[in-house]
């Protein structure tokens, strides 16, 4: 495996990628497979998930009983080893101390970024979110439509292997026939809440999920994703073989060593190593990209960490995929007499309209879940069931006072206790002994939680720019985020909680809590781990930073293929939507290279 000191790289690259997440895996998939040489600079360690991933372990196994603490926020199974909201020797500060202002960052510092812990939510952007301006008059629309995008979604989907339904809904796209593989049977939560919730008007719905719940195909797929190119498919199909079905043996946010669910470390960067045209430097932390006399980027400047000194690495092509966050610091940070307020900066977009998704969540108790035999209801990492935005001719009717959508997400069933008490403390109240045992027997599995996943609109005021004082540990500016919720999101935020307290009585429940609204209801941004923008992709160079093809217009061998350039962030998770347009984009350069435009 080639992950290699930077003193070992080569002279020159065709292309060096900054981050291996979604949009770095991918693009170092297509790039490799068609044959150009590849440098992957990733700020964290390197990262096994086979030699890794705790799968069979339980909470009692893990120090404090596997909870949540500063360096492991997720747990001490999750899969993050290394980063979080808090990474050490790299602070980020905040404009304002108004904590309704706060946007809290998570990066994850380690190969496979994100991928690794992630929630495998993979939905695709419906045609209307391709065009929210021209639906409704806010934000931007893409230079690029859905139908422009589909082929994308289609073959990112084959290869990381989504399972889910094709339910017809509006804005929520098909996938193509025996794309998909099977659905899991819903949890028994999840089909009760799913019966129930048409009383209150909500549809719920097989969720689309990164999870394999068979085996691929890969005697036909390789085909598929490369027609005449047997190199490529022979090697995309050992290495879709070297991946097993789920077997719902833990949760997919400790990562998987039998490579069941997508992580970009176990599905992208196999087949782009085994190329052979593929270095990857750990350790590498990007502080700018490099400009030559003509204005074209033609490498990065780095620390290696593991030295504390600069090193460089040069290429006819820069690619950043580092996080939207990250590569907006990079940006702003390569700062030169071509480009003095940041690279591919001449619009001054370069931070600005940041985005994350819109956050709420309500929980109930349902008496109707009480004492259900005991049974195991592990399943796919996460729910199996949710709810597609369902309002569309209402809001565009003018009966919502929030311009957006959102998706529900659920949760309950009688999953592994986490290390604690599978009952909460006031359904237990003054038990001990023998009686414990019967409340624990009574309200084990009878809870169930619902969260809002919204569409935030961008605005002016949530941004991204450099702190004029203070420097991470290797003395690069940080950055300091400004944010503020719209009242379309605040709304949102209100009208979810109130869908959930509809759902929760339909249920014969009661909820849990009170239903909050507004601004106490709403999430901190960020919170979600789903920002995205940043530098806008437009059809005008003066009002956003990358094209159609998510090259820079200011230097045109320079892309962004994370979710910097997203001009809106959809209720749909991000993901999917990245790794399509990585690999649109990569095919662009492709292309852009054998005609020696780039």
């Amino acid at each position: 495996m080639p992950i290699i000191e930077s003193k070992q790289a080569a002279q020159e690259y065709d292309v060096i990628i900054v981050g291996s997440g979604a949009g770095g895996g991918q693009t170092a998939y297509t790039l490799t497979l068609a044959g150009l040489k590849c440098a992957m600079l990733e700020a964290g360690r390197d990262y096994s998930p086979e030699m890794e991933t705790a799968m069979f372990q339980a909470p009692n196994q893990a120090p404090l009983m596997g909870v949540s603490t500063p360096d492991k926020p997720f747990g001490f199974w999750d899969a993050t080893v290394d980063g979080g909201w808090e990474v050490p020797g790299e602070p980020y500060t905040q404009a304002s101390d108004d904590p309704g202002s706060k946007f809290t960052w998570w990066r994850a510092r380690m190969l496979g970024g994100r991928t690794n812990h992630w929630g495998r939510i993979s939905l695709r952007n419906g045609p209307y979110d391709f065009k929210p301006y021209s639906r409704d008059g806010l934000g931007f629309d893409w230079p690029i439509s859905y139908e422009e995008l589909e082929p994308y979604y289609t073959k990112a989907e084959m290869l990381v292997g989504v399972f889910g339904t094709n339910e017809g809904m509006e804005n929520t796209p098909n996938s193509p026939p025996g794309v998909l593989l099977p659905p899991p049977k819903g949890r028994a939560a999840e089909l009760y809440a799913q019966k129930h919730a048409k009383k209150a008007g909500v549809p719920i719905v097989s969720i689309h999920r990164a999870v394999l719940t068979k085996t691929l195909d890969a005697d036909t797929i390789p085909a598929k994703l490369h027609p005449g190119d047997k190199k490529a498919q022979k090697i995309v199909g050992d290495a879709m073989r070297a991946r097993a079905a789920c077997f719902w043996a833990t949760p997919c946010g400790r990562g998987c060593s039998i490579r069941a669910n997508y992580q970009s470390t176990t599905v992208h960067l196999p087949p782009a190593l085994a190329t052979g045209n593929l270095d990857i430097i750990p350790n590498a932390h990007a502080r700018e990209v490099l400009i030559d006399g003509k204005g074209k980027a033609s490498g990065v400047l780095f620390i290696d960490k593991t030295t504390g000194k600069e090193a460089r690495v040069k290429a006819r092509a820069v690619v950043l995929a580092a996080s939207s966050g990250e590569t907006v610091r990079i940006l702003l940070n390569s700062k030169s007499a071509q480009f003095p307020d940041g690279l591919a900066n001449s619009s001054g977009l370069v931070g600005r309209y940041i985005m994350d998704t819109v956050g709420a969540s309500l929980g109930g108790q349902i008496p109707a879940l009480e004492n259900l035999p005991p049974h195991n209801e592990d399943g796919a990492g996460g729910s199996h069931f949710y709810s597609p935005w369902w309002l569309y001719k209402e809001q565009l009717a003018g009966k919502l006072d929030f311009a957006r959508g959102y998706h529900i997400e659920l949760g309950g069933s009688r999953r592994m206790p986490g290390g604690r008490s599978p009952v909460s403390a006031d359904s237990s109240e003054g038990a001990y002994g023998t009686r414990l045992k019967e409340e624990a027997r009574r309200y084990y599995g009878s809870h169930v939680g619902f969260s809002c996943r919204g569409e935030m609109i961008p605005n002016e005021n949530s941004f991204a720019e450099l702190d004029p004082d203070v420097k991470d540990k290797w003395g690069i500016p940080v950055l300091r985020w400004h944010w503020k919720w719209s009242d379309h999101e605040l709304n949102m935020a209100t009208h979810a909680t109130k869908t959930f307290a509809a759902i929760i009585e339909a249920m014969g429940g009661t909820v849990r809590g009170t239903v909050k609204t507004g601004k106490d209801a709403i999430d901190f941004g960020g919170s979600i781990i789903h920002e995205v923008g940043g530098a806008l992709m437009g059809a005008d160079p003066k009002k956003s930073v990358c094209n159609a093809w998510n090259q820079t217009w200011d230097v045109n061998n320079l892309i962004l293929s994370d979710g910097t350039a997203f001009p809106s962030n959809a209720d749909k998770n991000p993901t999917l939507t990245i790794m399509a347009l990585a690999w649109r984009n990569a095919e662009h350069l492709i292309e852009e290279m054998k005609k020696g435009n780039v």
